[in-house]
């Protein structure tokens, strides 16, 4: 079980959640619906609270939030079926790859140990920050790209 505290809901869950839901409207070159992509964000949000809540093994609450991601993102966000596949396995795998940065550098930069630096919940907010905010240049940067070449449909 991999439990949230409401720290980890305000400052991780909620910004990551809506990034991830940006980053299925920005990879499916969809253009953003304000109403829907809120909707979504908000879902996915209390999606993944609720998978964090169940006993289930470590690495299962990825493929429920895998599937809690594409389901709204058919069935709120109105976005085609295989854009949607394509688009929410590239933002996990781009969401994979900058949290392995961030454990790199936290590792062999700053030559932390892991449980030192994830011992309680403000400290694990404050190293895991980076790795977020790095997704977020990269999502937002390829929407500005695609917003000023016109590569944006509005469904």
């Amino acid at each position: 079980m991999l439990k949230l505290s409401l720290l980890d809901v305000f400052f991780r869950a909620i910004p990551e959640c809506s990034l991830m839901v940006f980053a299925t409207y920005t990879f499916s070159k969809v253009a953003i619906n304000k109403w829907r992509y809120s909707l979504s964000s908000i879902l996915l949000v209390i999606s993944i609270y609720i998978i964090r809540c169940l006993p289930i093994n470590f690495g299962m609450h990825t493929a429920l939030a895998f599937i809690a991601s594409i389901i709204l993102s058919i069935s709120i966000s109105k976005i085609d079926f295989f854009q949607t596949i394509k688009s929410v396995v590239f933002t996990l795998i781009l969401e994979f790859i900058c949290e392995g940065i961030n454990i790199f550098i936290i590792l062999y930069v700053f030559g932390l140990n892991m449980n030192d630096a994830f011992s309680n919940n403000v400290t694990k907010l404050l190293y895991t920050s980076p790795s977020l905010i790095f997704f977020a240049i990269i999502i937002f940067t390829y929407y500005y790209i695609l917003l000023k070449r016109k590569k944006l449909r509005v469904i």
